[in-house]
């Protein structure tokens, strides 16, 4: 039932939710990595994810001469991802991280193994539950 429900819900992964998947899976690798248990950093992730996906959140839905309505992942995500990025920041601070990558290169070929894992998943549930591929080079986000 449940293994039935996840197999659908990768099956319809659009391009663009694949690819924030795949920014979770980047962050979810350097926090086991690196976790810090330090309550001054979550707390300080916490505080800028509330201010700056406030922010967010009005420029996408309150900013324009139309109000939009937003489902409520898409409006989550807006909270979730500074989140993600000023935690992100914090744990590989001083790590010798070069942008985002780290200096340990099975720490990368791990990472992208899982992303690749998650693509391939995604083409074997469409073959198993009939849905239509989406997902094609030209269909992924450019920006």
């Amino acid at each position: 039932m449940l293994l039935r429900k996840v197999v659908r819900y990768v099956a319809g992964l659009s391009g663009g939710r694949l690819v924030l998947w795949w920014y979770f899976i980047w962050w979810l690798v350097v926090l086991v990595r690196y976790f810090d248990p330090s309550p001054r950093l979550w707390l300080t992730s916490v505080g800028l994810s509330g201010i700056i996906g406030a922010a967010l959140l009005i420029n996408t839905t309150r900013s324009g001469k139309r109000r939009v309505e937003l489902e409520t992942w898409p409006a989550l995500r807006l909270f979730i991802t500074p989140f993600c990025v000023s935690s992100f920041a914090a744990l590989v601070k001083g790590k010798g991280f070069v942008l985002i990558f780290s200096p340990h290169v099975w720490e990368m070929i791990v990472t992208v193994a899982i992303c690749v894992g998650l693509w391939i998943s995604t083409r074997l549930a469409r073959r198993t539950t009939g849905v239509a591929d989406e997902i094609t080079p030209t269909s992924l986000p450019s920006n």
